[in-house]
């Protein structure tokens, strides 16, 4: 274990060093920044182009801090999903094209020690930027429009974390079986696309994981939508990813 935790350590300090800390941090700060004003200038900006078009009459109620909350649920599901696919695609595969995987697995340090590793600092990545993201949210939300309850925002944005481990999870399986970062990410991309179909379907949307692709912007809604057995699902698909990942890579060449 002194060689995992060693590991461990050094991915830690390489997130500082790469793009990592630029990449996804940057994508959802700028979101958490701008959605709130954006949410309370849509309406003014659509009333401004409808004052062009003579008998065109739009009426939009007045904006409030849902819209806000709606438009960082939405740009978390969708760009900083599809974001986090592409950065978590190179994980490990990233590690064993440039040889570095190879350089380190000579040192008292197991494969699976090393697929671990890799989920594990790339998870701390993700729950502390989006829970940064989430902090600066709720700020400028209250500063814009004077009200920003907590739970909503807190709730939805960990269902949307439940979805972003289920899919580190998945590219952590990818991409210990696929030797190219953009192979890797286009499975983790086929996967959330199947993902979103089956959440069409009433018993995918309310029993396996499909139904976290819109738990948040559902629980946000007031859908009530029902979030146990998803969550669960969601979980269990990260774990068995993992393990089939460790697997996976024991049994590859490097």
């Amino acid at each position: 274990m002194g060689g995992f935790w060693t590991f461990l350590r050094k991915e830690f300090r390489e997130i500082f060093k790469t793009w990592r800390i630029w990449v996804l941090p940057g994508i959802v700060l700028f979101f958490a920044l701008s959605g709130p004003p954006l949410a309370k200038l849509t309406p003014e900006l659509i009333k401004t182009l409808t004052t062009q078009q003579p008998g065109l009459i739009i009426q939009l109620p007045e904006p409030t801090y849902m819209d806000a909350y709606l438009e960082w649920i939405s740009n978390l599901s969708q760009i900083v999903l599809f974001a986090a696919i592409i950065i978590f695609g190179g994980m490990i595969s990233g590690e064993k094209k440039s040889g570095t995987a190879t350089l380190v697995l000579t040192k008292p340090l197991s494969r699976t020690s090393f697929v671990l590793a890799k989920f594990i600092s790339n998870l701390v990545l993700l729950v502390v930027t989006v829970a940064l993201g989430t902090a600066v949210t709720w700020g400028v939300t209250l500063a814009t429009f004077g009200d920003a309850p907590l739970q909503q925002l807190l709730v939805s944005t960990g269902l949307f974390l439940l979805l972003g481990i289920l899919f580190l999870g998945v590219m952590t399986l990818f991409s210990s079986m696929v030797d190219s970062q953009a192979g890797a990410a286009g499975l983790g991309i086929l996967v959330m696309v199947v993902l979103s179909l089956l959440a069409m379907w009433g018993p995918a949307l309310d029993y396996s994981p499909a139904g976290m692709m819109s738990a948040s912007l559902s629980y946000l809604a007031d859908k009530e939508p029902l979030l146990l057995w998803p969550s669960l699902t969601a979980v269990a698909t990260a774990l068995l990813a993992l393990a089939g990942g460790a697997f996976a890579f024991n049994r590859r060449e490097l």
